[in-house]
């Protein structure tokens, strides 16, 4: 691949990654949730704000994880990446996601914007994936969740659109 063409997929990746552009992104789809409202499940809808953002971490983690560590083990399915409850322990707990979710997310970032990183080479323990595979998915999953987010906030009546 030419320079200019690594350089070129790997500020796609990022922008991806940041989220945005056609999708509503993260930070928009948390913002100004009322506590009261965060472990809420609307009706007829399976999650509440707080298990999709801590599906999302926990989910994001995973992802990251496996594409930089070799001992890294993934949790079980499905329970290990759900809460256990459907609200927040405590706001402390709520701003701790987004937090982490927020670490885990540039570290990712700086991983694809590492040239020294191979986007292509199949990761060692893995069994076919490449670190641009598991950042699509990482994009992907992101924004799936980011708009169930917006789906949750849209039914309990605390989206304002933007």
């Amino acid at each position: 691949m030419k320079p200019d063409q690594d350089a070129s997929l790997r500020q796609h990746l990022l922008e991806l990654l940041k989220g945005g552009s056609a999708h509503a992104r993260l930070d928009d789809a948390i913002a100004e949730i009322p506590a009261k409202l965060r472990g809420k499940k609307p009706a007829g809808f399976p999650h509440s704000a707080w298990m999709l953002l801590e599906h999302m971490r926990i989910a994001q983690w995973d992802i990251l994880e496996f594409s930089r560590n070799r001992k890294h083990v993934s949790p079980d399915w499905p329970q290990g990446y759900w809460p256990r409850s459907e609200a927040p322990p405590s706001a402390a707990a709520w701003n701790a996601s987004i937090k982490r979710f927020r670490q885990d997310l540039k570290a990712m970032q700086g991983l694809v914007a590492n040239r020294k990183t191979d986007l292509f080479s199949r990761i060692p323990w893995g069994d076919g994936q490449t670190i641009l595979r598991e950042a699509l998915l990482l994009a992907d999953h992101n924004a799936y969740h980011v708009a169930q987010l917006v789906d949750v906030r849209r039914l309990l009546g605390v989206w304002s659109g933007k």
